[in-house]
């Protein structure tokens, strides 16, 4: 007999909101090794251009005429003449920041992945009792997920077994000694992730349906031993009492740990150790009734008793062998579960129900943490050398740059790394001032013909985006990062995750001062391919964040994307050179050691077209614009005089098209019975509001609204979908009526015949 409690006759599994994630693209370790050791084979190298001082003097100029071979790049690299050298105009001594905390193998998205899987497995273990610990074999901790995939490829544990697969599989593991290897690698799966595949094989069956039929009384109870079992396997719950004896406990699941991953998981060698369990596992809230605690109870005056039924067979004999979940109360035969049990396990025990609902929880979303403390750059720059020295043993001006490659990619891949990094990312010069002299470095020095002559230098990173070619100097707001620089503190090892530039448009970065910053590009050409084997390689990721790659907080090998026929090309940046991206090029790259760069956006006349693809690619990723690029166009059109004959031309070409899509677009709002408009000045209202409720375009030349909730607006691809109400009460919202638009067309289209006519 015990207590009662309410008993589910059905196991009701908490199904996750999104679908079942797909399948992706195995990637074997052994590919990315040689004879057993991770190796990392260098991408070609990116070019390098070495500008004239005649060539030097127009930034714009120079990369439209290099354009055509260095965008087959993704990017390059730019040394300045040798005489060009502008000051260093950061205020050492008042600069302060805060760097992001960067654990680098929880960069890489394929190490996040078996990170994210191991944390799913402990779990498993955990809520049954048992602390899993991470095998070593040949001097590296045992790839638990790549065993688990690489035994699911060749047909599962038993066919693995039966075909005397193991040697294969210990291949594809990337092992040496394949026979011994594939020995030790069947006992860690058969001890580890055989009953894990077999969970997860049944985790969407529902196995425990058989109504149960159920018998109930109620006792008056003198003796609080009366109504115990004299069975020493059944459990039922301590007192409050037992619940404060913390000996037993451990006060929080090693997997929620503020550490997590491996830090919470134990790594050691072969031997006996290999098949133990933790002896401080934490000792749940249920115990056998024969503890010396619940025989010390209170009296109650009156219990309710239930007789015990498993919850899959129906049948409460053998009381001995009933379970009890400490998280539901539901109870299970020992011979009954899933994976059947021989004996009761030590501490917590949780039935498959309880194990599901955990293990089927998506991995909380991967950022950078905030470091806790602020350094000057005199305090950052003696943290950095010391690591690295350290790290190395070596001096840090003597540790080749191709060593600090390969080590950085072998620790980003590596599960049981430990390596952390700081980053001093995204620094506005807004707050701490420009590297480059600006007007603020004039004070007191007005005289000064030196710093005068870099101010108005065109490569000045705070010129580039408003020379009088650059589109973005049609945009009166100072955006942060894209028109105004940021500036970046390095270390080395830290990291700027694979991403292209808002609106796909070019960068430019220039390195002040320090080590050397490490770069991989992606031809902007091969953007979506680079895309589909990111998505194909760590699909869990992208199931989860489909935003992922916008996020600029994930990694993948270079040598993963060549392999997949992703043309990769690196370059590494010294002091006193630039490095340039192009229009939609994916880049990457990590740095060899302590540093100061500067970057910002710009975008030449030949980006338009692009331009407007990237916003009806946001569009359909319902991604928020930076700015607004039809205004943008319109500016450009309403000072026509200021371009250049060929820039008109490529404005003439947009405008163009966008009028085809409002001719378009506007017909169809009006065959749907939209009778209602207002005129709107966009431009005065903040992008927040003008943005579309379905896609979250910016909004310029028209939108649609409904009298239910004039706040609301939607694009004229999305007007349907605004709300249910009737087309009567929806009002169409413009900026330029149709009429306006021809004059427009033909005042810049005169502009670009001036090409011609020179």
């Amino acid at each position: 007999m015990s207590v009662k409690r309410d008993v589910k006759c059905k196991l009701e599994i908490d199904e996750p909101k999104q679908k079942e994630c797909p399948e992706g693209k195995f990637i074997d370790p052994v590919s990315l090794m040689e004879k057993g050791k991770f190796v990392f084979k260098v991408p070609p190298e990116a070019p390098v251009y070495k500008p004239t001082a005649e060539e030097f003097k127009d930034p714009l100029k120079y990369i439209a005429k290099i354009r055509s071979e260095a965008q087959e790049h993704g990017i390059c690299k730019i040394r300045p003449p040798s005489n060009w050298h502008p000051p260093f105009c950061v205020d050492v001594d008042n600069f302060k920041f805060t760097p992001r905390i960067q654990k680098l193998n929880e960069l890489d998205a394929s190490t996040r992945v078996k990170l994210n899987f191991l944390e799913k497995i402990a779990k498993y273990w955990h809520l049954q009792g048992i602390r899993i610990k991470i095998p070593v074999l040949e001097q590296r901790a045992v790839d638990l997920y790549s065993l688990y995939k690489i035994v699911e490829f060749e047909g599962g544990f038993d066919e693995v077994c039966l075909a005397k697969k193991w040697g294969k599989v210990a291949s594809r593991m990337g092992y040496v000694c394949e026979k011994t290897s594939g020995t030790v690698l069947k006992s860690h799966h058969e001890r580890w992730l055989n009953p894990f595949s077999l969970f997860h094989a049944t985790i969407k069956d529902e196995i425990y349906n058989k109504p149960i039929k159920r018998e109930s009384k109620i006792v008056n109870i003198k003796e609080e031993s009366s109504s115990v079992s004299n069975s020493p396997t059944k459990r039922a719950r301590l007192s409050p009492d037992d619940e404060n004896e913390s000996d037993d406990y451990i006060k929080d699941p090693f997997y929620l740990m503020e550490n997590k991953e491996l830090r919470k998981l134990q790594f050691f060698g072969a031997g006996p150790k290999m098949a133990g369990f933790s002896s401080k596992c934490r000792i749940g809230h249920l115990k056998s009734k024969d503890s010396k605690k619940s025989k010390k109870r209170s009296k109650p005056a009156v219990d309710y008793l239930d007789k015990y039924y498993c919850q899959k067979c129906g049948s409460g004999k053998s009381e001995e062998t009933i379970l009890i979940c400490d998280g539901c109360d539901l109870s299970f035969h020992m011979q009954c579960l899933i994976i059947p049990l021989n004996s009761v396990p030590k501490g917590e025990w949780r039935c498959h129900k309880c194990v599901i609902n955990e293990v089927i929880k998506p991995s909380d979303a991967f950022g950078f943490e905030q470091a806790q403390r602020e350094y000057t750059l005199q305090q950052f720059g003696e943290m950095a050398d010391q690591f690295k020295s350290k790290y190395f043993n070596m001096p840090v001006h003597l540790v080749p740059t191709s060593k600090v490659e390969q080590e950085y990619w072998k620790i980003v891949s590596s599960i049981d790394s430990t390596v952390i990094a700081e980053y001093g990312a995204d620094l506005h010069t807004m707050d701490h001032g420009s590297g480059f002299p600006t007007g603020l470095a004039l004070c007191g020095n007005e005289d000064n013909t030196f710093y005068k002559s870099y101010i108005e230098d065109r490569w000045n990173l705070n010129n580039i985006p408003i020379l009088k070619d650059s589109v973005l100097s049609f945009i009166n707001a100072d955006i942060s990062g894209m028109k105004i620089p940021w500036m970046y503190v390095g270390m080395c090892f830290s990291t700027f995750c694979w991403h292209n530039e808002d609106h796909w448009s070019y960068s430019i970065n220039y390195l002040h001062w320090g080590e050397p910053k490490t770069w991989y590009g992606v031809p902007g050409a091969y953007a979506e391919a680079f895309e589909e084997v990111m998505k194909e390689t760590t699909p869990e990721l992208f199931h989860s964040q489909p935003d992922l790659l916008h996020q600029l907080v994930t990694i993948l090998n270079p040598n993963i994307l060549m392999k997949a026929n992703v043309p990769i090309y690196r370059t590494d940046q010294n002091a006193g050179e630039f490095v340039v991206t192009f229009p939609r090029s994916y880049h990457t790259g990590f740095n060899q050691g302590y540093n100061f760069a500067e970057a910002v956006n710009f975008a030449p006349a030949d980006w338009i077209s692009i331009g407007r693809e990237c916003v009806n690619h946001y569009s359909s990723l319902k991604r928020i614009c930076v700015f607004s690029h039809d205004e943008l166009i319109c500016k450009m059109v309403n000072s026509c005089d200021d371009l250049a004959p060929k820039a008109a031309e490529l404005v003439y070409d947009d405008l163009n098209e966008m009028v085809k899509f409002e001719r378009v677009q506007r017909k169809a709002l009006l065959d749907w019975g939209v009778t209602e408009a207002d005129f709107v000045e966009f431009e005065h209202q903040v992008d927040d509001l003008r943005q579309c409720m379905l896609c979250n375009t910016t909004l310029y030349i028209s939108a649609v609204s409904c009298s239910c909730d004039p706040k609301r607006l939607a694009c004229l691809r999305h007007f349907r979908q605004l709300c249910d109400c009737p087309a009567q009460m929806h009002v169409f919202k413009y900026r330029y009526t149709l009429d306006e638009f021809p004059p427009l067309l033909r005042k810049v289209k005169a502009k670009a015949e001036q090409a011609y006519d020179d």
